[in-house]
């Protein structure tokens, strides 16, 4: 009984040993990754509770701050101190290497421009309906579904409230997005004269890459598809970053319109969005 009795003393402390040793060397794992993974800050920024402009602020880090990066979301790095304060800092206040590459949604940041808004209501239909409303059906659904998919997505407006078009591209700017898309409808000078549905880019390269890739998915609506053109919008003309502007077909048409207001075209059109966007994410990086 007391041989058993040591030996099952034996095998506790031998597992209090194991589990020491485990903690330490998830310790020295963590210090040893953290310690190699340190850099400095390239521009005074703040340090927020998430990975995005909207999360609250907690500190400012000055230029030349010491962090060691822990990991990425987005265009976003969670880093710490040496004083072991912890938070997420934007990847472009980092030296360039620390900047993710973005290779599916889960990760990626796309601002969704709703056109039009507020005091500016653009293109009328037959009966009066205004453009503004459906621009924002449109790009409300896209946002709800690249967001499924884990992307971040930023809306230009989220309401029925003027913006103005250089706030637009801006916003762009100003958290790093790795795409744009604008929403609109067309109109013709006379009613029911024209149709079919549009992507607009104004950049070549990857701008012009995004076009192709989403208008190639919707090329089975049941409007007349207008391929891919070049056009100087300013909200694709002054994005830094790959822009699009999609007329989803002729406000003013009744055959387009038909489609236009049936949550069916939109549910169907958004997705090929979607699809289109995801594919240009997988492939450009």
């Amino acid at each position: 009984m007391q041989t058993n009795h040591q030996h099952r003393q034996l095998r506790g402390d031998l597992l209090v040993l194991i589990a020491v040793f485990c903690v330490l060397g998830g310790y020295l794992a963590y210090r040893t990754k953290t310690y190699l993974n340190q850099t400095t800050i390239q521009q005074t920024t703040t340090m927020r509770t998430g990975p995005g402009i909207e999360y609250r602020g907690t500190m400012e880090l000055p230029k030349g701050t010491r962090v060691a990066v822990i990991r990425s979301k987005y265009e976003w790095l969670k880093v710490t101190t040496s004083a072991n304060q912890q938070g997420w800092v934007p990847a472009w206040k980092l030296p360039a290497k620390y900047r993710p590459v973005i290779r599916s949604l889960k990760n990626a940041t796309i601002v969704i421009d709703p056109g039009h808004g507020g005091s500016d209501s653009g293109a009328l239909a037959v009966h009066g309906q205004m453009e503004k409303t459906y621009t924002l059906k449109f790009a409300r659904m896209v946002a709800a579904k690249l967001r499924a998919k884990g992307a971040k997505v930023y809306l230009t407006r989220d309401s029925d409230r003027f913006v103005s078009l250089k706030a637009r591209p801006a916003l762009a700017k100003r958290v790093h997005a790795n795409l744009f898309i604008s929403f609109h409808f067309d109109s013709s000078p006379d009613e029911n004269e024209a149709s079919g549905f549009t992507t607009y880019y104004y950049h070549r390269g990857p701008s012009l890459q995004l076009a192709q890739d989403v208008n190639h998915q919707m090329r089975h609506l049941p409007i007349t598809d207008k391929g891919s053109r070049f056009g100087n919008f300013l909200v694709i003309r002054d994005n830094t970053v790959p822009a699009i502007l999609i007329e989803g077909g002729y406000i003013n048409t009744s055959h387009d319109f038909q489609y236009i207001r049936s949550s069916r075209y939109r549910n169907v059109m958004t997705s090929d969005v979607v699809t289109g966007v995801q594919h240009f994410i997988e492939t450009n990086h």
